[in-house]
């Protein structure tokens, strides 16, 4: 499959030639005439779905160049098939993660910031509609004409979105009528691609697979909504048992040192990226310790005991005016029962296991508990020098025991920098040197949210392993805690 180069660091009329990287840009724009002939041209947009932390993106063909190809791609029976069993196995592990629930459990919306499971079943079938469909297959008419009122999230230049606080109150379409949508979708989708022609297929293919990234992004939603859910009930429903290696003695923290010194971080354009991980820029550090692990239940239990909720010298000012306001004691999903702590884990109520990586934890704790402890959280910059190149070995969602794993032996460098949990940072989420949004929908999607707001790096247990990347930047409000987040400490 050829591979998508964004370049965001670029100004929408200077593109590089179409088969160099975006280090080799050219300082001066190209001619009209010799860009039309050089270029594939794309317009994109970045938007975000119901969940306005996760991006994704829209292609409006046949407009201005804004995003490039490395190549077209080589029509052939087995690219056909590739992308078809790409689409395939994105959209089926969908409906898989959904196959332990009961109907009941599809409609429910307990808070503002989740979304029911059956919406997201919609929603993403509603971005394949709105973005390719309706666009690439002439004639096509959706199921229902009020689905894109329904299931439109906050992409206001496809129409007005239904309200995100009442996406639980809708029982109709039924949750059987839903995956309806879903196989007619999937059947469209799948006949465009076998029926295009070699000079449409590039361009469908590339709307793929964004619609397909967009997709892993709901599905980490999904399960993380779900388990918000369930933890309301008294019953402690189970979503799915997955039986996790029990670890008793776990590896001594240990400091890995990186000396000061100019650094590369951002991404190399070479492959997928969202727009605020460009541009790839210098950045001075100091010299910095990073922990080898992750922190762990039972060094935070230690914190809890120690009194570290009741003692303002460790937190933030708004972080401690949180702890009073919603009435922090431990992290989300913690109870007490006869004297020892337990969590809610999508396999039901367990007893805390106090080697594994604490999580559910906001950055107002995860910042007072590396207080408390003498250290700090690591910057952004610096985690991404210390994580090294993305292998794909992780506690990612595919190997489906969906909570973090305690670290059995640790090797040389930093360990669990990816899978189990995301890491906050001690970085608010600002955009790089040089970022400049892009005109529309891509500065108001992404730019607009680069405030008030904390990054966190190297993706959880429930995100998956084809979805992250070393420099892949995700970001939330820094008193929420309902995604799997964690902490490791600096200094």
């Amino acid at each position: 499959m050829s591979q998508l180069i964004i370049p965001y660091m670029l100004k929408p009329h200077i593109l590089p030639p179409l088969t160099k990287s975006l280090s080799e840009a050219p300082e001066k724009d190209l001619p009209g005439e010799e860009r039309r002939n050089q270029h594939v041209f794309y317009r994109y947009e970045w938007i975000h779905g119901h969940n306005p932390n996760i991006i994704s993106f829209i292609l409006t063909m046949n407009a201005e160049p804004l995003m490039q190809k490395t190549e077209r791609t080589d029509l052939s029976d087995s690219v056909r098939e590739e992308l078809m069993n790409r689409y395939r196995t994105v959209r089926s592990f969908t409906e898989e993660l959904t196959s332990p629930l009961e109907t009941e459990d599809y409609v429910i919306q307990v808070a503002e910031h989740t979304s029911p499971a059956k919406w997201h079943l919609a929603h993403t079938s509603w971005f394949f509609e709105t973005f390719l469909l309706a666009k690439e297959k002439p004639g096509y008419q959706s199921l229902h004409p009020q689905y894109s009122y329904l299931f439109n999230s906050y992409y206001l230049q496809t129409g007005v979105p239904h309200c995100r606080a009442r996406r639980g109150n809708i029982s109709r379409p039924t949750v059987r009528e839903v995956f309806e949508y879903r196989a007619s979708v999937d059947r469209h989708v799948l006949e465009l691609i076998e029926q295009s022609n070699k000079d449409r297929f590039s361009d469908i293919a590339s709307i793929i697979k964004i619609g397909l990234n967009h997709e892993q992004q709901h599905q980490e939603l999904l399960l993380t909504d779900l388990k918000f859910m369930f933890a309301q009930n008294p019953l402690y429903p189970v979503y799915r048992k997955a039986e996790r290696p029990r670890i008793h003695s776990i590896p001594e923290h240990d400091w890995i040192s990186f000396d000061e010194g100019i650094y590369h971080v951002g991404h190399s354009g070479n492959g997928f990226g969202y727009d605020n991980e460009f541009p790839r820029h210098k950045t001075y550090l100091h010299s910095f310790q990073i922990a080898s692990r992750l922190v762990t239940n039972g060094e935070y239990m230690e914190f809890i005991e120690d009194g570290g909720y009741d003692e303002p010298r460790w937190w933030l000012e708004e972080g401690y005016s949180a702890v009073g306001k919603e009435g922090w004691e431990s992290p989300l999903y913690w109870t007490r029962k006869e004297g020892e702590w337990h969590y809610f884990t999508l396999g039901g109520l367990e007893k805390v296991d106090p080697g594994e990586p604490v999580c559910h934890v906001s950055y107002f704790e995860a910042d007072a508990f590396a207080r408390w402890a003498g250290c700090r959280l690591p910057t952004e910059q610096e985690w991404e020098i210390a994580a090294g190149d993305f292998t794909g070995e992780g506690n990612f969602v595919e190997k489906g025991y969906r909570q973090p794993m305690a670290l059995r032996t640790s090797g040389a460098g930093a360990n669990q920098m990816y899978g189990d949990v995301w890491e906050w940072t001690g970085s608010p989420y600002t955009p790089y040197p040089g970022y400049e949004p892009l005109p529309g929908a891509l500065g108001e999607y992404n730019g607009k949210f680069m405030c008030n707001q904390y990054v966190l790096r190297g993706g959880s247990c429930a995100t998956s392993r084809a979805h992250i990347r070393r420099t892949y930047r995700n970001f939330f409000y820094p008193d929420k805690r309902w995604q799997f987040m964690g902490i490791r400490l600096a200094r």
